[in-house]
């Protein structure tokens, strides 16, 4: 498969895994896609910010986060984010000390 087209079906599955994640389930919480997956939309939105620092742009936190989120981070969280327990607390700083630092492609 050549590269362009590659890159063209990634791009269009990293779309349709946005849409899945915020259109379709939306009530999934960020800490429980941490907890059990190691990454969660903040991760996402973090890998478009580094992504966009790859090929020389300064795109801050907010906006990589608004880019990934269609809205402000914060107005997401006040739409769909709940209290977590302290048990869902512990398991994600678990899960956020296994991943930090991991490079996944």
């Amino acid at each position: 498969m050549e590269d362009a087209t590659r890159t063209r079906i990634e791009a269009a599955a990293f779309r349709r895994l946005r849409r899945h994640l915020m259109e379709d389930r939306p009530d999934v919480q960020n800490i429980d896609l941490m907890n059990m997956a190691g990454f969660c939309r903040n991760c996402l939105s973090r890998w478009i910010q580094e992504a966009a620092a790859g090929e020389g742009l300064d795109l801050s936190k907010d906006a990589a986060r608004e880019a990934f989120y269609g809205m402000p981070y914060e107005d997401w969280k006040a739409r769909h984010q709940t209290p977590a327990s302290p048990e869902k607390q512990a398991a994600f700083a678990r899960a956020f000390a296994q991943n930090v630092g991991k490079d996944i492609d």
